[in-house]
């Protein structure tokens, strides 16, 4: 138990090196393929901070883990909304765009309603126990996500800024961007498979299930780099980065993660049940109903997230 408990922290080492790496090796290659900073932080640095649950998942549906992978996008989803934003804001209170509260916002809720219902084949109980998320549900995922893209995209364009910052000497050559590209990924692929074959492992020494282990460990595991990230950007008073690092997080792991997933392997649901679905869609009504007030997450709200998910928390100990 010890030596898989250590290994699951050497591979959210890995997997978290991987990311940065990764993240860092992509940036490099676009902006020495002249490519702007807008695209690189839309699709490269974005894809980066939610590369860890990508390649969880994916390891994990492909082991036959499919509860991992669900409940890891699931659980993801929850403590960004809950912990990341409330301990963001109980750091340094959040602005927000108003377009962000009036489009980013709502498409992130829909995104997570629509997960909810593929989900559902059956609902006899509130457990989603044998429900599938199929190879179709995986390509109409993957659908909301292009629309996503395309949205994020064509609203880039009538906003952007045509003042390029110029002069910046880049000293990475194309050779070691690529170097960096596949030493993250090989950090990814490693660190994702030690990490869920020691999670899966302490869950039958435990006697926990797979689905609880997703929405706990594995989730927090995968969610540190959105943490860090947006604790940072609050601090140095960057408020538009923090929320938009957990909106485009959260739609990611949905639309792009699961998506993806599903298509390559379809993926049958076990313990993750439709409060966890619920409390995922609910925590993000609930960010977006604080975003109102003022266009502000202020501090006493961010303790309000916090403590709701200390609540939900306590639920899934109390089940296990």
């Amino acid at each position: 138990m010890l030596i898989n408990l250590l290994l699951i922290v050497v591979g959210i080492v890995m997997v978290l090196k991987g990311a940065d790496v990764l993240t860092k090796g992509g940036a490099d290659l676009a902006r020495r393929m002249n490519v702007s900073e807008l695209v690189v932080g839309l699709t490269i640095v974005a894809a980066g901070t939610s590369a860890p649950e990508l390649f969880v998942s994916l390891v994990s549906a492909l082991k036959g883990t499919p509860d991992l992978a669900v409940g890891n996008v699931v659980g993801s989803n929850i403590m960004n909304t809950l912990v990341i934003v409330g301990v963001t804001a109980m750091v340094s209170p959040i602005a927000i765009a108003r377009q962000t509260v009036a489009k980013d916002m709502p498409f992130t809720v829909v995104a997570s309603v629509l997960l909810m219902v593929l989900a559902l084949d059956r609902f006899q109980s509130v457990s989603l126990w044998g429900n599938v998320v199929s190879r179709l549900d995986g390509l109409l995922l993957l659908l909301g996500f292009a629309a996503f893209m395309y949205y994020t995209f064509t609203v880039a364009r009538q906003g952007e800024k045509r003042d390029e910052v110029a002069g910046q000497q880049q000293t990475t050559n194309v050779g070691l961007c690529l170097l960096l590209i596949v030493a993250g990924l090989a950090l990814l692929v490693g660190g994702s498979e030690l990490f869920v074959r020691n999670a899966s492992a302490l869950a039958a020494t435990l006697g926990v299930s797979e689905g609880v282990i997703g929405l706990t460990i594995v989730a927090g595991g995968t969610s540190l780099p959105e943490l860090a990230t947006s604790i940072v950007a609050a601090r140095k008073g960057q408020s538009a980065l923090a929320i938009g690092n957990v909106i485009g997080s959260n739609v990611f792991n949905i639309l792009l993660i699961l998506g993806l997933t599903a298509t390559v392997c379809p993926m049958q649901i076990g313990d993750i049940t439709m409060v966890d679905m619920g409390m995922m869609v609910v925590s993000m009504v609930l960010l977006w109903f604080f975003s109102f007030t003022k266009l502000t997450v202020a501090r006493w709200e961010g303790a309000v997230l916090t403590a709701v998910y200390l609540g939900y928390l306590a639920w899934l100990l109390y089940n296990i």
